[in-house]
């Protein structure tokens, strides 16, 4: 069984702070672009993306949440404004789902971590998947109440 030994711990710690250190300028930009587009999505939103049918508005949806990235906690609050202002439960359900798990301006961060082949294959994935999950969703409420 290996030892771990207070050089070893040193070493470690001083990797991971010069990772840090070197993904820090990233972070701050991507946090800094996404903070500017968040406040752009309702706007975007009432500007008539949606109201297309529920096909289109649910990759239109999709496609201005995959624009920034958004906490899980604010979905909740951001689908009960959009469904008052009288956006589709499809809509609705599509651009949460993408923008919580897909993110086009984290992108390279994630890509600098993770890589870019890894990054992109997982957000197309997870954009396909909001939009296929979002119609799931509002079929299966239909067909239980």
């Amino acid at each position: 069984m290996a030892m771990f030994t207070a050089a070893a711990l040193k070493r470690s710690t001083r990797k991971s702070f010069t990772s840090l250190w070197q993904l820090l300028p990233v972070l701050l930009a991507v946090l800094l672009l996404a903070s500017l587009i968040v406040p752009l999505i309702p706007v975007l939103i009432h500007k008539g993306i949606l109201g297309q049918g529920n096909l289109l508005d649910s990759i239109s949806a999709a496609v201005v949440g995959s624009l920034a990235t958004g906490q899980p906690i604010v979905s909740y609050l951001l689908a009960g404004e959009l469904q008052k202002a009288g956006i589709g439960l499809i809509a609705v359900t599509a651009f949460i789902g993408a923008w919580v798990t897909v993110g086009v301006i984290p992108m390279p961060a994630e890509a600098m971590v993770l890589g870019w082949r890894f990054a992109a294959i997982r957000n197309a994935v997870s954009f396909i998947l909001s939009i296929a999950l979002a119609w799931l969703t509002v079929v299966t409420l239909h067909a239980w109440t």
